[in-house]
């Protein structure tokens, strides 16, 4: 199968710059597996595609401040850290992560940096090709603390807003490029289906007696890298960390036994979930690294509705839900997603599969 099969135009002003001014007056498409229907709802409506007995699936991940900026100490360039794993710790304060590098020259073994307008010092470490540094980091109080206040939301690259006036952006993305349920931070990027519930929506739904449970994927560098092969079979997945609970798992497996559907938000939860069945045959207590690629013929194992927002050309993530829902009837879905003017990727709108 060939990449460019999942190729279509979209006009650059549809990629949403900006999140709704409220998260559940998105617009939501609907696609009707079944029945080979699309029609046009708002997120808010999601609750009359519901019944009593479904099981809302949630990524509770939580974005942390990953973008940091600063300069090299020897010559004064300018330089960009998008810190996406720690992987050594030496006390509290001393710390080695994956990183990528972006600066006014190219990174160097040994290369100093001064970070955190001179709350951290930084030492490259090794490069690892494609833009991709490990880096140590050192400073006088714990790391989350200082990105906290210093750091900045790893907002997607085809977000495009040029200065930012009084950090009134970096504040906002804060708040909005977060989901409500998040709670176990990790990710660089937001599981973005779930950005357009609020708290009376997921209540609403309660009431309703939709049930809600959730699992944890760290959302990584991976969802940012286009794919770069000419054959689809050829892409290999970045790994990813998940973690599924006994209340979770035990949820899950009974919402299958009562024959209610799992309706995943969001193609991490998709993923973890399809992970999870495929290496134990089931949903159980567990955790470890997805590396699971879906794309057309997949036979889904676990996931019976999905809400996801509208991707990019020729990703993995278009080539998921073409697997979930059938390449033409998502050709279909998509044309008309341009044709009416849906708002895309991170901070767009919506389209639940049933």
């Amino acid at each position: 199968m060939k990449t460019s099969d999942f190729n279509f135009e979209l006009p650059p002003e549809l990629i949403a710059q900006e999140p709704m001014a409220v998260r559940d007056q998105s617009q939501m498409m609907v696609v009707d597996r079944k029945e080979q229907t699309i029609e046009h709802r708002k997120i808010c409506d999601i609750g009359e595609y519901l019944v009593a007995g479904d099981l809302l699936v949630v990524n509770n991940t939580k974005v942390f401040p990953a973008r940091i900026f600063g300069h090299r100490s020897d010559t004064g360039g300018k330089v960009e850290l998008l810190l996406l794993e720690q992987v050594a710790m030496d006390g509290e304060f001393i710390t080695e992560w994956d990183s990528f590098f972006k600066g006014s020259s190219g990174a160097a073994v040994g290369m100093p940096l001064t970070l955190a307008e001179g709350h951290v010092d930084g030492c490259i470490v090794e490069k690892m090709g494609g833009g991709r540094i490990r880096v140590k980091l050192e400073s006088a109080i714990p790391l989350p603390d200082v990105l906290a206040k210093y750091g900045a939301p790893p907002v997607p690259p085809y977000i495009k807003r040029g200065r930012d006036v009084n950090g009134e952006r970096i504040r906002m993305d804060r708040e909005r490029y977060q989901t409500v349920f998040a709670k176990e931070t990790g990710a660089v990027a937001a599981p973005t289906a779930g950005l357009h519930f609020t708290p009376g929506l997921l209540t609403e739904l309660s009431e309703k007696g939709v049930n809600k449970t959730e699992l944890t994927l760290h959302v990584g560098p991976g969802t940012f890298q286009p794919v770069k092969v000419d054959v689809v079979e050829e892409h290999r997945m970045e790994a990813e960390r998940y973690r599924i609970d006994k209340d979770t798992a035990e949820a899950v497996c009974k919402t299958k036994a009562d024959a209610g559907r799992i309706v995943a938000v969001g193609s991490t939860s998709v993923r973890t979930l399809e992970t999870v069945a495929k290496e134990y045959g089931e949903i159980v207590k567990c955790e470890g690294r997805s590396e699971i690629f879906i794309y057309p013929p997949y036979e889904f194992k676990v996931v019976d509705a999905m809400l996801t927002n509208f991707h990019l050309p020729c990703s993995t993530l278009l080539m998921m839900i073409s697997a979930f829902a059938g390449k033409e009837l998502i050709e279909r879905a998509y044309s008309e997603a341009v044709k009416e003017k849906y708002r895309f990727y991170s901070y767009g709108d919506c389209m639940l599969i049933i």
